[in-house]
């Protein structure tokens, strides 16, 4: 597993190789606005299944997806303008949202009929949606059962006797205490928080 660490000056440049790793059908640990996460391209089958193996995850438990903006969001997730609404408040930022799936793009590791999205608000993860401009699967850097962590070095010692692994960890230190993302359902008449 490479690990980079993000500066001012090689900020742009992981975004890029983190693109490729992405394209290749990579796995990586990358920092976002509330833990560590592993983030794969959600259109790729084989990069999905690949994630599932490194967290050691059931295969029927669906992943949440980053988009980068409200139109990706509209392409792969039924949104009325009431919701609309409601999520501009909300995005960028921690809270996930389960709506009803559109079949606009094939997405990987998702339920037939909902999808849980987030547009986050962290310059790294920004910056690599703007560049790769798919949906990328997030979900928190750990191995199934064990806590989200936001210390880099908690993250990388969970991984490193796996026979899987991440291809890349991107390394911004230690990043601010957070919990992991609230979710929401909107696919039912009122708004029901799943977590908190």
């Amino acid at each position: 597993m490479e690990l980079l660490s993000i500066t001012p000056e090689t900020f742009q440049g992981i975004v890029e190789i983190a693109a490729r790793t992405l394209k290749k059908g990579g796995v990586i640990i990358a920092p976002t606005d509330t833990v560590y996460g592993l983030v794969a391209d959600a259109t790729n089958e084989s990069a999905m299944a690949k994630i599932y193996g490194i967290k050691e995850r059931e295969p029927q438990k669906a992943l949440p997806i980053f988009v980068k903006n409200m139109a990706m969001a509209k392409k792969i997730a039924a949104i009325s303008p009431k919701q609309q609404y409601y999520l501009e408040q909300k995005w960028p930022g921690k809270t996930t949202a389960v709506l009803k799936r559109n079949n606009g793009l094939k997405i990987f590791g998702v339920n037939g009929e909902t999808i849980a999205l987030r547009i986050p608000f962290y310059p790294f993860m920004n910056s690599l949606l703007e560049t790769y401009n798919l949906p990328l699967a997030g979900t928190s850097a750990n191995i199934s059962g064990f806590p989200a962590s936001t210390k880099i070095d908690d993250v990388l010692r969970q991984f490193a006797d796996k026979k899987i692994f991440p291809d890349l960890a991107v390394n911004a230190g230690d990043l601010p205490d957070s919990k992991p993302s609230t979710i929401i359902d909107l696919t039912l008449p009122a708004i029901k928080i799943i977590r908190p």
